[in-house]
């Protein structure tokens, strides 16, 4: 998707920085407290978005929040018909995740194979008491029963549409487009 051209935003820095307040006030009230939480980011925007909300868990609880990164390169589902990918890097707080809650953090859930393979993936790391999942945006089609429980946006949208999560830390700028998915000519 050319996102100079073909795309319009539907958030913004301040309309993402709002929601990510708000998805950390959720997760504490939720947690009763957020004391046993470990945010693990599924790479790559998801992994920036876990490290903003462990910014702000600090804040309001005023301890830090241990994060780190969940690569899922070698349980996806579609391996055999993608190109090949780099491996992105899995990053566990030193006390690791057994009995701990985790939350996985992700910029968009859409079929919710991206999810299942998070899932297999920490199942071979550890043991959490439970696992939740905080999303930047929702856009629907779910192909498994996969729901998450923080969603910054619901934005429906069609199958003929896509959704692009912009960042500072890798595109310089914060902002969600929803754009036109481009056939081959």
């Amino acid at each position: 998707m050319d996102t100079q051209s073909d795309a319009r935003p539907v958030l913004e820095g301040p309309d993402i920085a709002r929601v990510l307040t708000r998805i950390a006030h959720e997760i504490v009230e939720r947690a009763k407290g957020a004391d046993d939480v470990v945010l693990l980011g599924i790479p790559t925007r998801g992994v920036f978005l876990a490290q903003r909300l462990a910014a702000k868990l600090e804040q309001i609880t005023e301890r830090k929040t241990p994060v780190g990164s969940l690569d899922i390169t070698m349980y996806r589902d579609d391996l055999r018909m993608q190109p090949p990918r780099a491996l992105a890097r899995t990053e566990i707080p030193g006390d690791g995740i057994d009995g701990r809650l985790v939350v996985l953090v992700d910029d968009v859930l859409f079929s919710g194979r991206t999810i299942r393979a998070a899932l297999d993936a920490l199942n071979d790391i550890g043991r959490p008491r439970a696992v939740q999942l905080a999303v930047l945006v929702d856009r629907g089609h779910r192909e498994l029963p996969i729901r998450a429980d923080y969603v910054g946006k619901n934005l429906p949208t069609s199958l003929r549409e896509t959704v692009k999560v912009l960042l500072a830390e890798e595109d310089g700028r914060d902002t969600v487009l929803l754009g036109a998915k481009r056939t081959a000519q």
